[in-house]
């Protein structure tokens, strides 16, 4: 694997968990560095860290709070 992907992968808690648990990525990445935004784009799928992700948490807890304020009227 190259040095820099490796350095990458080591810096990022997550992306090393998730490297970690699907160690399968390690072979893909040591054949093929391309496949880098695949394996990205599957962990923040599965870590819910994309922009579509992180809007829905917002709604749901703004609907939450908005639960809450409401019972206690």
């Amino acid at each position: 694997m190259q040095l820099g992907l490796q350095k990458v992968l080591l810096d990022n808690p997550k992306m090393y968990q998730y490297l970690k648990e699907n160690s399968y990525w390690i072979k893909h990445l040591n054949r093929d560095p391309s496949l880098y935004k695949s394996f990205e784009s599957k962990m923040k799928a599965l870590y819910r860290e994309r922009p579509t992700d992180k809007i829905s948490d917002m709604i749901d807890h703004i609907d939450l709070i908005s639960g809450v304020l409401n019972s206690l009227k």
